[in-house]
């Protein structure tokens, strides 16, 4: 009945509806109990969760008392989760980027822990998975919910590319134990299907896709609105996409004045035109092999870790390693990411990085990477959630894209405050990382809001960051696939340098920092309200 609910027990029915419905992200953020499931893509699924979505915050309106922290953040997740099922963009955001289904499947399903059986039972569901997105991007398209030309090209190449890998080497057999099985189920189900799902791209969605001019969802029937709500979601601010863009253009001008003074000590030049052509182009300074960006990275990692007691309250969470990305994932991935570890111990915390094209990846830029995905990043921000027994489950497991990436960022800068660059071109890196971020306050909103093409957003990142060619091409189609979510990144670092500013005289560095994580994921509005409250104490 509603009148025996609690706010705990809304949490609890919250948190196991939220990963029920998305069992790779369960598995992302190592949360038990979903290793045999696969996601239900449908429409018809995505209309059943949003009515739970919407009974649950409606039995959350009745219920009195219980702490307001744990209260404001429920509501938050339970509004944000039915704003994106109502938009539904997620259905033409045919992509091979982390946002695609085929990456998601790539980047989650060969490292999950659990038992065995589950293992083969997913594996066996992954040919229903592929056969409901073909059949959700179809119904799309006969609404006029078109994707783009680009993305679906890719996303062709990208299942060519792992349908030509020998089944002996297919990534999702590589669990030694079950390795027969696991190889009969593939070879029955999984390829078949992803065969099945081509073809959906390549006969029916491509012929009809939006070309690169279109790159935005502004170009497609409810997309306006549905980015307005992606932008309020991802940023959890009153931030518009006008706003928005001004500070970015803000920031780029900024940040063009830094690359002057730093590259004039680390490059002998000033001219930013020719710094950013130097580090972009100048093939001594990239990696010779992958072994080198995975030992510059583990370097990285136990720098910090060595570091971390004399910024940081102490904690005791699970350890961090670092592996390299799938090839079948890598060619138009990102430079890396970082999957949580199991609550089961099984797993570590893992950042996994991107090897592909050696010779194509600037060695300056892998430090802050290692620095914003593991350690004082996304490692230690979600390892310590996950190790506070004293909150709700839905709060330590739960995700908020601008305090988590803003602490990311955050973590960039102030790896140079706690002396883990080594050179003058590493922290050039860390600048060039923080015009990328940004550039994408900018090119977000204009490919999304403003109808920028996508020769027009890759061209402003080229003129105003150090990436590779490459990566530009990889981070503007994320983008595309994935509105708003970029924007999160900058918005939730900015929050909290100016949180760290205003409580400077109340709370020391260790201090500010067990604030800022010791609460679990926060819309940034609660995080500003519990900092400025202990600042006050």
């Amino acid at each position: 009945m509603r009148g025996m609910d609690t706010l705990d027990g809304l949490g609890d029915e919250y948190f196991d509806r939220h990963f029920a419905a998305d069992p790779f992200l369960a598995g992302s953020f190592g949360v038990a109990g979903f290793e045999a499931e696969v996601p239900d893509p449908s429409r018809e699924a995505a209309s059943a969760h949003r009515a739970e979505l919407g009974r649950l915050a409606a039995r959350l309106d009745a219920v009195d008392g219980g702490d307001p922290v744990s209260r404001a953040v429920l509501g938050r997740l339970l509004r944000d989760g039915q704003r994106t099922l109502d938009d539904g963009l997620v259905e033409v955001a045919v992509t091979a980027s982390i946002a695609g289904p085929f990456a998601q499947v790539i980047s989650t399903v060969p490292a999950a822990t659990g038992p065995d059986d589950a293992y083969l039972a997913r594996l066996g569901k992954l040919g229903d998975y592929f056969d409901a997105w073909a059949d959700r991007y179809r119904r799309a398209a006969a609404d006029g919910r078109f994707a783009t030309a680009l993305g679906v090209r890719q996303a062709v190449a990208q299942v060519d590319a792992y349908l030509a890998t020998p089944l002996q080497r297919d990534p999702l057999v590589r669990r030694d134990s079950v390795r027969a099985e696991a190889t009969a189920v593939v070879d029955a189900t999984v390829r078949p299907a992803l065969a099945r799902f081509r073809a959906v791209l390549a006969d029916e969605l491509l012929p009809v896709a939006r070309p690169g001019e279109q790159a935005g969802v502004g170009h497609v029937p409810g997309g306006g609105d549905g980015y307005l709500a992606l932008v309020q979601q991802y940023t959890t601010t009153g931030f518009g996409p006008e706003a928005i863009h001004r500070r970015g253009l803000d920031l780029v001008a900024r940040l063009r004045e830094e690359f002057a003074e730093r590259g004039g000590r680390a490059l002998g030049t000033t001219d930013v035109a020719e710094v950013l052509g130097r580090l972009r182009d100048d093939p001594a300074l990239r990696f010779a092999a992958g072994a080198e960006i995975v030992g510059a990275v583990t370097d990285a990692l136990r720098r910090a870790e060595e570091a971390v007691p004399d910024w940081f309250a102490g904690y005791d969470i699970a350890p961090c390693t670092v592996r390299e990305m799938d090839p079948a994932e890598a060619e138009n991935s990102v430079l890396g990411y970082y999957l949580a570890p199991s609550a089961d111990g099984m797993r570590p915390g893992t950042h996994v990085i991107n090897t592909y094209r050696p010779d194509l990846r600037p060695r300056f830029e892998y430090e802050a990477l290692a620095f914003h995905e593991s350690v004082p990043g996304h490692h230690l921000q979600i390892a310590v959630a996950q190790s506070r027994a004293d909150l709700p489950r839905f709060r330590r497991f739960a995700y908020f894209d601008a305090h988590g990436e803003g602490w990311g960022l955050y973590a960039e800068r102030l790896s140079d405050e706690m002396g883990l660059y080594t050179s003058e071109l590493s922290r050039l890196g860390m600048v060039s990382f923080d015009a990328w971020r940004a550039c994408r306050l900018v090119v977000d909103t204009g490919v999304h809001h403003l109808g920028w093409s996508r020769d027009r957003a890759v061209a402003y990142m080229r003129d105003n960051t150090a990436l590779s060619e490459t990566n530009i091409a990889n981070e503007v189609d994320r983008y595309i696939a994935m509105p708003g979510q970029a924007l999160a990144y900058m918005i939730g670092r900015l929050r909290i340098d100016e949180l760290r500013e205003r409580t400077r005289g109340s709370l020391d560095v260790r201090a500010f920092h067990h604030e800022v994580l010791a609460h679990g994921p926060l819309p940034l509005d609660v995080l500003e309200e519990l900092v400025v409250a202990a600042a006050g104490r």
